[in-house]
């Protein structure tokens, strides 16, 4: 049994980092709406292109954390979100408001794509993840219970954000400046499983602007329809976001046993009537049972989504693209549910949403239905030759002896490496061992979040 790597904090904190600012779209969206001249649309606008942003910064660079080296993208990121951040919370000025949300947003999504690819190379990703969703969650619950307790203004919660990725620049020193030369030339190769990994985008996108819909509105919810305080309301976020984070260990401990379909699917059909009953709710009791276990079933249903991404692409690519097009359903949430309920009311909006998640449900099941087929790679030192790698699907590995050259297990430092893959062998397992650097694709299972936000 080998022994259980080190916890890598850095990515953790760029993880908690990241996701906070969609941990505290409610009141963030709340507090714009009540501390400046705009109305609940207007501000549920701004919480979208805040989230928009976000997103937009993980489509750009999920190929490209690599190039750039992940210390110097993590702390480019977290540099912009506390800059924009903490202007829109020091100002009153409602574009310099706007700006700094659109300019903190693209840092936030920033720090969570170099998260997520480092998090989907891990041999233990799902440790990993749950860290992270631990950490935001935590975070995000106290913070529930003390911003109301600070006072009024729309500036808290964004200077929050601000302050958390600030903490989050300390450890970036840990960070590697530049990827390994053998991981940056395969990152270069085509996209595995494109049909299954674009269905399940666009199933995470709607998936994410449902939720969403209703979370960005869940505080005007508290407030307007079941009649509570905001300090009663932050108290019901905290208590659901604890449930978040039962959840979250839940997951960790369940791990595979129950595959992916039955979590996704049924997952999805419980958070459906959970939406339904928080969009009715008109008293504490069933406004609080809605949220909670909304909270619950959420990151356990995203954990088992993202390693399905992450099981697509060992590289992180899938895992970071499926994270991204669930952000930019995220971003469309807000606005969405605030056109939803002015025209139709909470009750009504909530039974379409849910609807909508049943809907999609369907095609998302069936992406984690169909077998994944796990390549393996055969490396051969070769002198003289640059490094090539030829990726497969069903293929078992094999050792080869060269002549003249030395053992696979003991690979002379500084030949380039060329790897060739074996197709029609049949996997003997145990008959002999496998040449190079172990890759398993089914080894990066789960990366991403709790609460009902997905960045």
């Amino acid at each position: 049994m080998s022994a259980r790597t080190p916890t890598p904090w850095p990515l953790v904190a760029l993880f908690t980092a990241g996701y906070l600012a969609a941990y505290l779209l409610p009141t963030t969206v709340g507090r714009l709406d009540a501390g400046l001249p705009l109305s609940a649309t207007q501000a549920g606008a701004v919480g979208s292109v805040l989230l928009l942003s976000s997103a937009s910064a993980g489509f750009l660079l999920a190929s490209r954390v690599d190039r750039f080296g992940p210390r110097a993208l993590a702390r480019a990121g977290l540099l912009l979100a506390a800059t924009g951040f903490g202007t829109a919370a020091l100002s009153t000025a409602v574009p310099l408001v706007v700006t700094g949300a659109v300019v903190g947003g693209f840092g936030s999504g920033t720090a969570t794509t170099v998260a997520a690819t480092g998090i989907a190379g891990r041999s233990d990703p799902h440790r990993v993840t749950t860290l992270g969703l631990l950490g935001v969650s935590g975070l995000a619950g106290s913070l529930y219970l003390t911003i109301p307790r600070l006072g009024p203004g729309h500036g808290l919660p964004l200077a929050a954000i601000a302050c958390t990725a600030l903490l989050a620049l300390c450890l970036t020193g840990r960070l590697p400046a530049r990827a390994p030369a053998d991981r940056a030339v395969r990152a270069t190769a085509p996209l595995p499983h494109r049909r299954s990994g674009l269905l399940l985008a666009g199933a995470m996108l709607l998936w994410s602007l449902a939720q969403n819909s209703l979370w960005g509105v869940s505080g005007r919810i508290g407030l307007a329809q079941a009649g509570l305080t905001e300090v009663e309301v932050g108290a019901v976020f905290a208590v659901a976001l604890g449930a978040g984070l039962l959840g979250t260990i839940g997951a960790g401990a369940l791990g595979p046993r129950l595959g992916r379909a039955l979590p996704i699917g049924l997952g999805t059909a419980l958070i459906a009537g959970c939406i339904a009953l928080s969009a009715a709710a008109t008293d504490l009791t069933s406004f609080a049972t809605g949220e909670i276990a909304w909270n619950a079933l959420y990151p356990v249903v995203l954990s088992y989504v993202i390693g399905l991404a992450a099981s697509m692409d060992p590289r992180g690519r899938w895992a970071v693209l499926v994270g991204s097009a669930s952000s930019l359903g995220t971003a469309c949430g807000p606005l969405t549910g605030s056109l939803l309920s002015a025209s139709a009311g909470y009750p009504a909006m909530g039974k379409v949403l849910a609807a909508g998640l049943l809907l999609v449900g369907v095609p998302m099941t069936l992406v984690a239905l169909r077998p994944r087929r796990t390549g393996r790679i055969v490396e051969i030192p070769v002198p003289g030759l640059p490094a090539v790698e030829i990726p497969t699907a069903g293929i078992a590995a094999l050792e080869i002896p060269v002549a003249g050259l030395p053992s696979l297990e003991t690979a002379v430092a500084g030949l380039p490496v060329v790897e060739i893959a074996l197709e029609g062998v049949p996997a003997q397992r145990g008959a002999y061992g496998t040449a190079g650097p172990r890759h398993s694709a089914g080894a990066a299972a789960a990366a991403h979040a709790a609460g009902p936000v997905g960045v």
